[in-house]
């Protein structure tokens, strides 16, 4: 399939997506609590500068302020049968302000986790989990999306069922996990586990890998978790600027530009083809991994020492395949999104 995604991959050897939804938004007034996607309608402007803030940092690619924008998360805000509605306002803000470039630049349709626990351990089934995803899928296609960006999954069941819903959609996609407990995501799939996962998917990602997480160090493992697997798919890396600290009543990720600079080349350097920044990730961040990646030569595949001594130690000696990394353990602190 042939879109603006598989066209740049198949002429760069780098794309540097966007940063984080969640921290500039907030840093815009966003309040704790309040649905972002409500501000598709609300505050279009507001999300037209998110998007152009990436842009202008250089990204290739940029997230739409949709990822809690199925019907499942915007129950909690009342706002459940505008899923479709949102999704769509997210992508046309993002279409708008990709087509305005002289470069291409593409617009990739977040859609996140549900946020219910799936069958059987849970009440969310298949079909219901397929029809969710299926409805946001199509409001991003309709919108304009080049491609939908499914991220922060922790349930191998949630991400199957999110593949099988944007071939109904046909549109192509990509897809990340958030691997934040010792290596693991929250339901156990390691590094290994994903990517026999996503080779078995009769509807596979045109790049696949992970997001988020506990810092750039771990998520950076996960990452040579990949390339050990011999995976010829593209991969993403896109970790938090740094760890989470609360300081006079905010959150503050303490990663300088400096380092999320010196944890664009590593991930470029671990076998990430594209790779931005999650929570804590702004434009001052973006503007220092564009220079970084596109003046320091490729070298050679990190070590995990190397890693370590870059971006700080591991929050785990364990790298989720049973293997003991040598890195002093970090403290583990809380995750939150953007």
């Amino acid at each position: 399939m042939t879109n603006a995604l598989s066209k740049l991959l198949q002429s760069r050897d780098w794309l540097l997506a966007d940063g984080a939804t969640g921290t500039n938004l907030f840093n815009m007034g966003l309040e704790s609590g309040d649905a972002p996607e409500l501000w598709n309608d609300t505050h279009p402007d507001r999300i037209t500068r998110l998007y152009t803030m990436a842009v202008d940092a250089g990204s290739d690619l940029f997230l739409t302020n949709s990822f809690g924008g199925n019907a499942a998360r915007l129950k909690l805000h009342g706002a459940e049968r505008r899923a479709r509605e949102l999704s769509r306002m997210a992508a046309e803000i993002g279409r708008e302000v990709a087509d305005r470039r002289d470069r291409p630049v593409v617009v990739a349709g977040s859609v996140g986790p549900t946020g219910e626990i799936m069958a059987p351990m849970g009440a969310l089934t298949h079909e219901l989990a397929v029809e969710i995803f299926h409805e946001q899928a199509d409001g991003l296609k309709e919108g304009g999306a080049d491609v939908l960006w499914l991220e922060t999954i922790s349930a191998p069941e949630e991400y199957k069922a999110a593949a099988e819903a944007f071939a109904l959609a046909g549109m192509p996609w990509c897809g990340t996990m958030s691997f934040d407990t010792a290596g693991r995501t929250m339901m156990g799939v390691t590094s290994a586990d994903m990517v026999q996962m996503v080779e078995r998917l009769d509807n596979p990602p045109l790049a696949f890998g992970a997001n988020c997480g506990v810092g750039a160090s771990d998520l950076l493992r996960t990452v040579l978790g990949f390339s050990a697997q011999g995976t010829e798919r593209p991969l993403i890396a896109k970790g938090n600027a740094g760890i989470p600290k609360y300081h006079d009543g905010h959150i503050h990720y303490d990663g300088t530009p400096e380092l999320m600079a010196d944890y664009a080349v590593l991930a470029r350097d671990c076998g990430a083809t594209i790779i931005g920044g999650c929570c804590g990730t702004t434009a001052a961040h973006l503007e220092k991994m564009h220079e970084a990646l596109s003046t320091r030569p490729r070298g050679e595949r990190p070590t995990l020492e190397r890693i370590a001594e870059a971006l700080g130690p591991f929050s785990s000696a364990a790298d989720g395949t049973g293997d003991e990394g040598d890195a002093p353990k970090r403290q583990r602190r809380g995750r939150r999104r953007g």
